[in-house]
């Protein structure tokens, strides 16, 4: 803040901010609400000003809304895209001001000390904020005082702008909830007969004190500016880019990818302060002629290793027609995740790494999605013992847990002749005729009935591991609700 220049701070509530939210993308006319679930019951959450000329109000039961007004529509709530909505609004804020923090859940507080004056002065500047927001669709109530506290007061109960000189006459008829102050606090000034700022700011501050503690004085003094209070502005998210502008154009491969080296070394280094790894990294190549080129590395691990990330590119670099040459080269960390810094043993051998480079290898030709693995599943089920997810969103799973031993190839099951709840002495399988020289079991299988599978709808089955003379090694079944018998498995 400049010497001498009187503080001015600007407070922004959105009071339907998630309806608005909702509305703009989804216009509905009529009264219309979100819901959310609070204590086994679904309330009002957040209403528009048709519901709210209705009668209806936020914490009220949804099926009590309903029975007042049957045309209300609604929708479920989501605070999650609420809370992302305001910070758009904040960084929309920063045309105003670059000091803007959070009034969470649904405000903006802004410093707009020395900044007026660009916009004509402090109502036009208001004025502004006002006529773009009532464009976006969001209802706004704005206002401007010397304090963080009085332009939260102003802006929850009155509007306006408070005159520097004179706090106490644009404070003194709000109501003692304009002090932020808890609900109870404010009941038990209300029935001492202190309902207004200016009641309370009359009042002997020592019996206050002593009856309320120090945190009435403190939101008192915070809004005529007698203790400061900060505005903490949100810092903006680190940038994962970087890039080199040459000097002269270049246009073969070695020059591309020795630049390429330099900017990933600049890269990691910024991964490294913020202890991230890159997942997918997007390499620029723009041309003399303004034309441009890109080049898409995908990882199966977050990395912020430029040695391993470098070779990755080689493929895609080959590919590119430089034209009449490179003049400048980007480098951005397109999506990023966490990557803490851990603890590197002597025995470590390093196989984890070099398997994740090799997934991001044949990912970067044939895409990761198309690099799987199987992974065990919580199933006794056979064809359900195993999932295949994609290699690089998922990490190695356990050992598979089975009270018997599994064979290594499934198949459907495939009929053969056989009577009894024995394994038969001879058979035909796949017009071969075997012949059993073991049997162990049977390991009875029943269907998981809470789940629908019209191929294990027909009841339990008894397994076998049966051994035959001829050195196959198969898995059989027997179903006595059905008798017959099944080959689904061999074993190696």
């Amino acid at each position: 803040m400049f010497d001498g220049m009187q503080r001015r701070v600007v407070s922004m509530w959105f009071p339907r901010l998630a309806s608005d939210r909702v509305l703009r993308a989804h216009p509905i006319d009529g009264p219309f609400a979100l819901t959310l679930k609070q204590n086994n019951a679904n309330r009002l959450y957040c209403l528009n000003e048709e519901a709210e000329r209705q009668g209806l109000h936020r914490g009220m039961s949804y099926a009590d809304a309903r029975a007042f007004c049957p045309a209300l529509q609604s929708r479920p709530a989501n605070p999650v895209a609420d809370r992302r909505f305001l910070h758009i609004l904040r960084r929309w804020a920063t045309r105003y001001c670059p000091w803007v923090g959070l009034e969470e859940p649904d405000g903006l507080v802004l410093d707009i000390t020395g900044a007026a004056h660009l916009f004509g002065g402090e109502a036009a500047m208001l004025s502004d904020m006002r006529m773009r927001l009532d464009r976006a669709g969001l209802a706004a109530r704005i206002g401007l005082a010397g304090t963080r506290g009085a332009a939260w007061a102003l802006a929850h109960h009155s509007e306006g702008i408070a005159a520097p000189d004179n706090m106490l006459q644009a404070l003194g008829p709000l109501p003692v909830a304009a002090l932020r102050l808890a609900d109870e606090t404010c009941i038990a000034l209300q029935r001492l007969g202190l309902r207004t700022i200016g009641d309370l700011e009359a009042a002997a501050r020592a019996p206050l004190a002593r009856r309320f503690g120090p945190g009435l004085m403190m939101r008192l003094d915070q809004a005529f500016g007698r203790q400061p209070e900060q505005i903490t502005p949100l810092a903006e998210p680190p940038h994962y880019g970087v890039r080199m502008t040459l000097p002269d154009p270049v246009g073969l491969f070695d020059d591309v990818m020795a630049a390429t080296s330099r900017l990933l070394d600049r890269l990691c280094e910024k991964l490294k302060a913020q202890e991230a790894g890159a997942r997918i990294l997007s390499l620029t190549l723009r041309r003399v002629d303004q034309e441009a080129r890109s080049v898409e590395v995908r990882l199966a691990r977050p990395l912020r290793d430029a040695a391993r990330i470098l070779p990755l590119f080689e493929r895609g670099v080959g590919e590119v027609d430089a034209g009449y040459g490179i003049d400048q080269i980007r480098l951005e960390a397109v999506q990023v995740e966490p990557l803490p810094v851990h603890q590197v043993s002597h025995v470590s051998s390093g196989r984890a790494d070099q398997l994740d480079d090799l997934v991001s290898r044949i990912g970067t030709r044939i895409g990761l999605e198309n690099v799987q693995r199987f992974l065990p599943a919580d199933s006794h089920i056979p064809e359900r013992g195993f999932i295949i997810a994609a290699a690089a969103y998922s990490a190695p799973g356990g050992p598979w847990i089975s009270p018997r031993p599994r064979p290594l190839r499934l198949f459907s099951p495939e009929p053969i002749g056989g009577t009894g709840s024995r394994p038969p002495r001879q058979f035909r399988w796949r017009r071969m005729f075997l012949t059993t020289a073991r049997a162990t079991g049977p390991e009875r299988i029943a269907p998981e009935w809470w789940l629908a599978d019209e191929s294990w709808r027909g009841g339990i089955r008894d397994y076998w591991h049966v051994e035959t003379r001829q050195g196959r090694r198969l898995w059989l079944f027997y179903t006595p609700q059905n008798p017959g018998w099944f080959v689904q498995g061999e074993f190696a």
